[in-house]
Protein backbone atom coordinates (compact mmCIF):
# COMPACT_ATOMS: atom_id res chain seq x y z
CA UNK A 1 0.00 0.00 0.00
CA UNK A 2 1.01 3.63 -0.66
CA UNK A 3 0.09 4.88 2.27
CA UNK A 4 1.73 8.43 2.98
CA UNK A 5 4.09 8.11 -0.23
CA UNK A 6 2.64 11.32 -1.86
CA UNK A 7 6.20 13.29 -3.05
CA UNK A 8 7.95 12.73 -6.30
CA UNK A 9 11.14 10.88 -5.09
CA UNK A 10 13.04 12.38 -8.67
CA UNK A 11 14.83 9.24 -9.29
CA UNK A 12 17.14 10.21 -6.55
CA UNK A 13 18.26 9.10 -2.81
CA UNK A 14 16.70 11.11 0.28
CA UNK A 15 20.09 13.18 0.82
CA UNK A 16 20.61 14.09 -2.62
CA UNK A 17 17.16 15.18 -3.35
CA UNK A 18 17.30 17.40 -0.26
CA UNK A 19 20.61 18.98 -1.32
CA UNK A 20 18.89 19.44 -5.02
CA UNK A 21 15.92 21.09 -4.00
CA UNK A 22 18.25 23.37 -1.34
CA UNK A 23 20.45 24.62 -4.15
CA UNK A 24 17.07 25.24 -6.33
CA UNK A 25 15.71 27.05 -3.68
CA UNK A 26 18.59 29.46 -3.28
CA UNK A 27 18.83 29.94 -6.57
CA UNK A 28 15.28 30.85 -6.84
CA UNK A 29 15.71 33.29 -4.30
CA UNK A 30 18.94 34.79 -5.33
CA UNK A 31 17.55 35.33 -9.37
CA UNK A 32 13.38 35.33 -8.92
CA UNK A 33 13.30 32.85 -11.31
CA UNK A 34 14.30 29.51 -12.66
CA UNK A 35 13.80 27.36 -15.79
CA UNK A 36 13.52 23.66 -14.77
CA UNK A 37 11.66 20.24 -15.63
CA UNK A 38 8.06 20.59 -14.59
CA UNK A 39 8.36 17.36 -11.99
CA UNK A 40 11.41 19.28 -10.33
CA UNK A 41 9.12 22.79 -9.83
CA UNK A 42 6.53 20.99 -8.18
CA UNK A 43 8.51 19.61 -5.71
CA UNK A 44 10.34 22.61 -5.10
CA UNK A 45 7.19 24.48 -4.72
CA UNK A 46 6.28 22.17 -1.94
CA UNK A 47 9.62 22.16 -0.66
CA UNK A 48 10.30 25.76 -0.56
CA UNK A 49 7.06 27.45 0.20
CA UNK A 50 7.22 26.85 4.39
CA UNK A 51 10.65 27.97 4.23
CA UNK A 52 9.19 31.30 2.30
CA UNK A 53 6.22 31.47 5.07
CA UNK A 54 8.90 31.47 7.75
CA UNK A 55 10.14 34.30 6.53
CA UNK A 56 7.54 36.13 7.59
CA UNK A 57 8.59 36.32 10.99
CA UNK A 58 12.20 37.76 11.06
CA UNK A 59 13.45 36.66 14.40
CA UNK A 60 16.60 34.67 15.32
CA UNK A 61 14.73 31.11 15.40
CA UNK A 62 13.32 31.49 12.15
CA UNK A 63 16.79 32.35 10.90
CA UNK A 64 17.89 29.47 12.28
CA UNK A 65 15.20 27.33 10.71
CA UNK A 66 15.87 28.45 7.34
CA UNK A 67 19.34 28.40 7.22
CA UNK A 68 19.46 24.89 8.20
CA UNK A 69 17.74 24.26 5.03
CA UNK A 70 19.68 26.13 2.50
CA UNK A 71 23.02 26.63 4.20
CA UNK A 72 23.54 29.88 2.22
CA UNK A 73 24.33 33.05 3.90
CA UNK A 74 23.52 35.31 1.58
CA UNK A 75 20.19 33.69 0.39
CA UNK A 76 18.69 33.64 4.18
CA UNK A 77 19.48 37.65 4.08
CA UNK A 78 17.97 38.03 0.64
CA UNK A 79 14.97 36.11 2.15
CA UNK A 80 14.27 37.73 5.42
CA UNK A 81 15.08 41.19 3.65
CA UNK A 82 13.51 41.78 0.93
CA UNK A 83 11.16 38.85 -0.19
CA UNK A 84 9.92 39.16 3.42
CA UNK A 85 8.16 42.32 2.63
CA UNK A 86 7.02 41.77 -0.25
CA UNK A 87 5.06 38.42 1.23
CA UNK A 88 3.96 40.22 4.48
CA UNK A 89 0.65 40.31 3.68
CA UNK A 90 0.14 37.37 1.30
CA UNK A 91 -1.18 34.40 2.96
CA UNK A 92 0.49 31.63 0.43
CA UNK A 93 0.82 31.00 -2.90
CA UNK A 94 4.30 32.46 -3.24
CA UNK A 95 5.54 30.79 -6.04
CA UNK A 96 3.82 30.02 -9.83
CA UNK A 97 4.76 27.66 -12.04
CA UNK A 98 4.76 28.54 -16.21
CA UNK A 99 4.92 25.48 -18.61
CA UNK A 100 7.50 26.42 -21.05
CA UNK A 101 6.50 22.95 -23.38
CA UNK A 102 8.69 20.15 -24.54
CA UNK A 103 12.31 19.93 -24.33
CA UNK A 104 13.37 18.43 -27.88
CA UNK A 105 16.32 16.11 -26.77
CA UNK A 106 14.62 14.28 -24.19
CA UNK A 107 10.44 15.22 -24.17
CA UNK A 108 10.44 16.29 -21.00
CA UNK A 109 8.46 19.57 -19.75
CA UNK A 110 10.24 22.28 -18.85
CA UNK A 111 8.57 25.25 -16.77
CA UNK A 112 9.73 28.37 -15.18
CA UNK A 113 9.02 28.85 -11.58
CA UNK A 114 8.86 32.84 -10.13
CA UNK A 115 7.94 34.25 -7.07
CA UNK A 116 4.04 36.13 -7.93
CA UNK A 117 5.26 39.41 -6.45
CA UNK A 118 8.63 39.47 -8.23
CA UNK A 119 7.18 39.48 -11.96
CA UNK A 120 7.30 42.68 -13.85
CA UNK A 121 5.69 41.49 -16.72
CA UNK A 122 3.32 40.09 -15.16
CA UNK A 123 2.44 43.11 -13.16
CA UNK A 124 2.13 45.34 -16.58
CA UNK A 125 -0.48 43.20 -18.36
CA UNK A 126 -4.03 44.86 -18.31
CA UNK A 127 -6.85 42.92 -18.09
CA UNK A 128 -9.27 42.92 -21.21
CA UNK A 129 -13.09 42.70 -21.25
CA UNK A 130 -14.28 39.13 -20.49
CA UNK A 131 -16.00 38.22 -24.11
CA UNK A 132 -19.48 36.13 -24.07
CA UNK A 133 -19.84 33.80 -26.28
CA UNK A 134 -22.65 35.46 -28.38
CA UNK A 135 -21.50 38.89 -28.44
CA UNK A 136 -20.10 40.56 -30.93
CA UNK A 137 -18.79 43.84 -31.83
CA UNK A 138 -20.37 46.26 -30.41
CA UNK A 139 -23.36 47.38 -32.43
CA UNK A 140 -24.06 50.69 -30.29
CA UNK A 141 -25.29 53.21 -32.69
CA UNK A 142 -23.42 56.68 -31.75
CA UNK A 143 -25.79 60.01 -31.98
CA UNK A 144 -24.50 63.07 -33.81
CA UNK A 145 -23.67 65.55 -31.40
CA UNK A 146 -25.62 68.17 -31.58
CA UNK A 147 -23.94 71.83 -32.83
CA UNK A 148 -23.06 74.07 -30.00
CA UNK A 149 -25.29 77.15 -29.50
CA UNK A 150 -24.13 80.22 -27.72
CA UNK A 151 -26.43 82.22 -25.70
CA UNK A 152 -26.45 85.56 -26.79
CA UNK A 153 -24.63 88.01 -24.54
CA UNK A 154 -26.69 90.31 -22.57
CA UNK A 155 -26.07 93.90 -22.52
Amino acid sequence: MRHNKKFNHLSRKAAHRDAMLANMTVSLIMHKRIETTLAKAKALRVYAEPIINRAKKDDTSSRRVVFSYLQNKEAVTELFKEISQKIADRPGGYLRIIKLGIRKSDATEMAFIEFVDYDENMAKTVKKAAKTRRSRKSQTVEAPEAPAVEAPAAE
